[in-house]
């Protein structure tokens, strides 16, 4: 089965950078859409980005031309660059395989992240 490992979490200032990868075990990284998802306790995970095996994006509209994902097929690597950061961004990010619009492999551990004002 397919494992999945995030890392690049930390405590940033507000207007600050980071980038997250999401390591992927497996053949099939390639050939499927992977989305980055973030949560904070008592809230439902939210879709923060995608992007399919071809290479095309979609983001959600709090993240719109902040953020940008990317992939490196060869590496079974996916990232997600983080810009502008604010402290609304703080959350607990998380990657997945999708298939069909959906999450579909166990979830890993996650990498904090943390914006200050």
């Amino acid at each position: 089965q397919v494992q999945l490992v995030e890392s690049g979490g930390g405590l940033v200032q507000a207007g600050g950078s980071l980038r997250l990868s999401c390591a992927a075990s497996g053949n099939i990284f390639s050939i499927n859409t992977m989305g980055w998802y973030r949560q904070l306790p008592g809230k439902q995970r939210e879709l923060v980005a995608t992007i399919t095996s071809g290479g095309n994006t979609n983001y959600a509209a709090s993240v719109k031309g902040r953020f940008t994902i990317s992939r490196d097929n060869a590496r079974s690597t996916v990232y997600l660059q983080m810009n502008s950061l604010k402290p609304e961004d703080t959350a607990v990010y998380l990657c997945n395989v999708r298939w069909n619009g959906i999450a579909v492999t166990t979830w890993g551990q996650g990498t904090q992240v943390t914006v200050s004002s």
